[in-house]
């Protein structure tokens, strides 16, 4: 039976291990293609007339491992980036709120970070700055707006709890990996057979698109690993049961 003409239409489920601390990583069971390509270079002797080649050589075999995903977490992209995952963070945030009747108080929900507060008319976004100062929660308007009136506020906000904020440096770099998948193959008599792949080390490239749409399908990325050998000089298993 293991010699039967069979075909795919199934992706593959992945493992990802560290490779160093042999511990896993990540389990990627949502992606929608996972490709994977051996790669080597030929060269050749040449002699004679003609110069026709005579002797081939074989070397720098390697390969690719290729998945497409719409599903997306922030360990995903931690594997891809090798940033740092930190539980705080800090970003510009906008509000309108309503002055006070006397026109000069704007109350906030949030403490916003020191010096971080910058105070528009609402009908001047971004236009001419209000000359203002903050206070905990509390924006004090140097000039008066009219009472019940609205304004525009941007400030810093930071967020401790309930966050995952991953962090990419110049020296971020994405760990190795060993990879383990799994999917089946269809035979031609109806049978499917479990297929599984070892990728021994594998080096996601430090490449992600991240891209937002209001129309079309949902946004996708593509990770690309390059296959290496590992101290054993493996690259990859390509395994087919028969149950």
């Amino acid at each position: 039976m293991l010699n039967a003409n069979m075909a795919n239409r199934e992706v593959c489920d992945l493992i990802f291990v560290d490779y160093a601390t042999k511990k896993p990583f990540l389990n990627l069971d949502f992606a929608n293609v996972s490709t994977t390509e051996l790669t080597g270079e030929s060269v050749f002797a040449y002699g004679g007339k003609g110069h026709p080649k005579r002797v081939q050589f074989a070397g720098e075999r390697g390969g690719t491992l290729t998945i497409e995903t719409q599903i997306q977490t922030v360990k995903l992209w931690q594997l891809i980036t090798g940033g740092e995952i930190t539980g705080s963070a800090r970003f510009v945030t906008r509000v309108e709120a309503p002055v006070d009747e006397a026109g000069t108080t704007i109350t906030l929900a949030d403490t916003p970070a020191p010096g971080s507060v910058v105070v528009y008319a609402s009908d001047d976004d971004c236009g001419t700055e209000l000359a203002c100062t903050a206070e905990g929660k509390t924006v004090t308007l140097t000039t008066a707006l009219p009472a019940g009136s609205q304004a525009i506020v941007y400030y810093m906000k930071e967020v401790n709890e309930g966050v995952q904020r991953i962090n990419i440096r110049s020296t971020s770099f994405p760990k190795n990996f060993t990879v383990y998948g799994d999917t089946v193959m269809k035979t031609d008599n109806d049978q499917l057979l479990p297929y599984k792949l070892t990728a021994y080390k594998a080096a996601p490239q430090s490449n992600l698109s991240l891209s937002f749409s209001n129309s079309g399908d949902p946004g996708s990325i593509t990770i690309t690993c390059d296959l290496m050998a590992d101290e054993d000089d493996n690259i990859l298993d390509l395994m087919l049961i028969e149950e």
